[in-house]
């Protein structure tokens, strides 16, 4: 039975393979970790992805309602791969791994408490949560965001490493000059490092 779960969290409109190579490429720096890279829930509705919560309509006044509403079914996704792998209710084995839209679920599960996970990673990310920061103070964050991002301005990774500090998290920022909404090699590397570190602790 794996001792550890990195759960991969996709981005808009995209599907679980599309992380899943991340998986595969940090197997042999990550013994004793599964990787499972889930689809999300909701079927993306232009094409042949999926979705964690739908953009149509969508303001900065009610993301962080969409973000609310899509808990439920993020949460159910989670337990049914940690079930697969023999960790129910085994959250702080689990560190969530998201890109994008599935690194605002990750951030919101981080800021709401609602389990102690072993750590966040989120690429290109956001914290869409209105509510009063209740984290977890164990689970630590590691943001990385590039200066190029065209999708989500790397000024969300700044702005929610600023609010979990602020509200007890240990987080580390990682801004990249050059790096477009994308995980670059070398995000991806040091993301691995952060990941081993927080299975050690």
């Amino acid at each position: 039975m794996a001792k550890a779960l990195v759960i991969f969290l996709h981005g808009f409109g995209s599907n679980g393979e599309d992380l899943a190579a991340l998986g595969r490429h940090w197997a042999p720096l990550l013994p004793d970790v599964v990787f499972a890279a889930p689809d999300a829930p909701e079927p993306f509705p232009y094409g042949a992805g999926f979705q964690w919560f739908s953009l149509e309509g969508i303001t900065p006044e009610n993301r962080p309602a969409r973000v609310r509403a899509a808990r439920t079914a993020f949460r159910t996704t989670l337990e049914r791969i940690m079930a697969q792998h023999g960790l129910s209710n085994q959250w702080d084995s689990v560190v969530l791994t998201g890109f994008s839209q599935g690194s605002i679920m990750a951030l919101d599960m981080l800021a709401s408490g609602a389990h102690p996970l072993a750590g966040v990673v989120a690429f290109s990310g956001r914290l869409a949560f209105d509510e009063p920061l209740t984290p977890a103070y164990q689970t630590p964050a590691l943001l990385i965001h590039g200066h190029a991002d065209e999708v989500i301005s790397w000024r969300e990774s700044e702005s929610a490493a600023q609010r979990l500090k602020a509200a007890g998290v240990s987080v580390e920022l990682l801004l990249e000059p050059k790096t477009p909404h994308t995980i670059s090699a070398q995000g991806a590397m040091r993301a691995a490092t952060f990941i081993a570190q927080c299975l050690r602790d």
